[in-house]
């Protein structure tokens, strides 16, 4: 039986790694499957630059930083599998966590199975992605590539807003493209943009094309009118799709307290989920930060409210 096993990598996962493992709690982490569209590490497996986590002042890749926190956690005794939970047995103790036909028992879960992006699904917005096309203007906005030159938004929500009003302290102009001719945003944080003197809305308008060069990237967007079904383009040097994220929580479903988009809910400022010695870190319970240091900030969190249930479990030698 298993002391934790910790379901997820990333941030969170391999941060709740570190810590129970240097608690000698010899944790498991199902890491994700190596196949699956999502690399085990999360997001950050996707992302060239990382200009913002705390400690590289030169920056560092998503993958370099992802291989660093798992060396680590390797150090004090943590170990890895290349699985993805299919199933979750959390009505009685011990716990059973089962991947295809694999399952495992454990007396305490911490789940770091994060969020996972939402694309519009072209080609082309894949294709260059990372290169110019980004889902995440807090993480990639200060960039060199897009201070100081014009840039698009999807989107019409307050998550769209929000990325645009960012961008504005860099980009020398932000285009936001929404099909509809009125934000589905607050008022006010659709007032904000609306009115401000670096912000152009393409009103009634989708996203058709990603255009781009191995040299630059990203070099302009074609969007299609969706009144009259013309075409244009619009020069800019980055799109950042902002239509939300999708929480990796459908295996928790009916077992898992969740909010109506599905992020785990979390009780009274811990990590605790609603059931006792179930833990939840990073993306997968928040809808808000959304950062690699939020989430490994939770990460702890989770091993620490792990260690204690455990340690109140069974005493200091719960390992």
């Amino acid at each position: 039986m298993e002391n934790v096993i910790i379901i997820g990598s990333g941030p969170a996962g391999y941060t709740s790694a570190l810590y129970t493992g240097r608690a000698n709690l010899e944790p498991l982490v199902l890491e994700g499957e190596l196949s699956q569209d999502l690399l085990p590490g999360g997001q950050l497996m996707t992302t060239t630059e990382v200009e913002n986590y705390p400690g590289f002042p030169d920056g560092i890749t998503g993958p370099e930083l992802i291989e660093k926190f798992k060396k680590q956690a390797e150090r004090f005794g943590a170990r890895f599998l290349y699985k993805t939970a299919t199933a979750i047995d959390l009505s009685q103790r011990p716990f059973k966590v089962m991947a295809g036909g694999e399952s495992w028992e454990a007396k305490a879960v911490i789940v770091a199975t994060g969020a996972t992006a939402r694309f519009l699904g072209l080609e082309s917005e894949q294709h260059w992605l990372n290169n110019g096309v980004s889902a995440c203007a807090t993480c990639d906005g200060a960039l060199p590539r897009f201070r100081g030159k014009p840039v698009a938004v999807i989107g019409g929500g307050d998550t769209a807003m929000e990325e645009t009003l960012f961008l504005t302290k860099f980009a020398s102009q932000v285009h936001v493209v929404h099909r509809r001719d009125e934000f589905r945003a607050s008022k006010i944080m659709g007032d904000r943009v609306r009115t401000h003197a670096k912000v152009t809305v393409e009103w009634n308008s989708v996203l058709d094309e990603v255009i781009g060069n191995d040299h630059e990237g990203v070099t302009a967007v074609r969007l299609k009118d969706v009144k009259s079904g013309e075409t244009r383009e619009l020069s800019c040097s980055g799109c950042f799709v902002a239509i939300g994220h999708q929480p990796n929580t459908a295996v928790f479903k009916g077992i898992l307290d969740m909010d109506e988009t599905g992020y785990l809910l979390t009780r009274n400022g811990s990590t605790r989920t609603n059931v006792e010695g179930v833990f939840a870190a990073g993306d997968v319970q928040d809808s808000v930060y959304r950062q690699a240091v939020s989430a490994a900030g939770s990460g702890c969190m989770a091993a620490l409210d792990c260690i204690r249930w455990l340690e109140a479990q069974e005493g200091p030698a719960a390992g």
